[in-house]
């Protein structure tokens, strides 16, 4: 039996991994902003549940509610960093205090609750952290730039954080999906640019005309999403990163092939850089 601590647990894939380690007989930390929605929410799950007070964005929440999770149950196992939102919108759409919201939650909510929780990982010399993130921390393309750029950052976190844990016996992914039919789409979960610029009509504006359309239409299946993401936690060696979804899988490996391409198109000029006429130091 492992402890789970799963934040931006009270919906969409949230939700879903929650109720799928405790279908597993898991003991679950649901930490949410509204409490008292989210027992409601999960009342017939079974298992064994506490749902705690949490709003990523307040570092002394993020400490209560894990002094909370480790008086109830004495340790925490894995760790889901799930809470998130987004930004609809091109680049220079976006205003400064849309931008900032965006990475106040995805990035230095994420580290808040890494700080609180990393040292009872590290006391135990045991421990898995799964970071939320993107297939658009991979790879983007119009529309939403920002959201992208949060999750940009997680992929970078999650390498260093791999590196530096390990040898302290934590794991670290970050998990890359493409669209699933949650909610996140919805005006709560993703905000559109108040600033409208005409020019960005045929690129960001498109995608951000299309998004009703696509809403609740997408092609992954977050239930079965929660499934392979409580799977991870069984694996004697994790992956760093997973993708899931075959959307997720496609434009990763056009992003790939497309770095290729280029790294050996500017290959020449970028080698030549070096001090002297010799191969670059390895």
């Amino acid at each position: 039996m492992s402890v789970w601590f799963v934040t931006g647990a009270s919906r969409g894939l949230g939700a879903e991994i929650v109720r799928e380690a405790l279908s597993r007989d898991q003991q679950v930390v649901a930490a949410v902003r509204d409490a008292e929605t989210a027992r409601k929410e999960f009342q017939d799950a079974g298992g064994e549940l506490l749902v705690v007070t949490l709003d990523v964005t307040d570092e002394r929440q993020a400490h209560e509610a894990v002094a909370q999770a480790v008086e109830r149950f004495g340790r925490i196992d894995v760790l889901v960093n799930n809470a998130g939102r987004g930004l609809l919108g091109a680049v220079e759409e976006a205003s400064d205090s849309a931008v900032r919201a965006v990475f106040d939650v995805n990035v230095f909510g994420l580290l808040n609750v890494n700080r609180a929780v990393l040292p009872v990982l590290r006391g135990q010399r045991s421990g898995y952290v799964i970071n939320i993130g993107s297939v658009g921390g991979f790879t983007q393309g119009p529309g939403l730039g920002i959201y992208g750029a949060t999750k940009f950052a997680i992929e970078g976190l999650s390498e260093s954080m791999r590196i530096e844990l390990a040898p302290l016996g934590v794991s670290v992914t970050v998990v890359e999906p493409g669209a699933f039919r949650t909610d996140f789409l919805d005006d709560s979960s993703l905000r559109a640019a108040e600033d409208v610029i005409d020019d960005y009509a045929k690129t960001a504006g498109a995608i951000r005309d299309g998004v009703g359309e696509r809403n609740h239409t997408q092609p992954g299946d977050p239930a079965k999403a929660a499934a392979v993401i409580v799977n991870l936690a069984s694996v004697p060696e994790p992956p760093l990163r997973i993708q899931l979804g075959v959307d997720a899988v496609a434009k990763v490996e056009a992003k790939i092939q497309f770095v290729q391409y280029e790294l050996d198109m500017w290959r020449e000029a970028s080698v030549s850089t070096n001090y002297g006429n010799g191969a670059p130091d390895a």
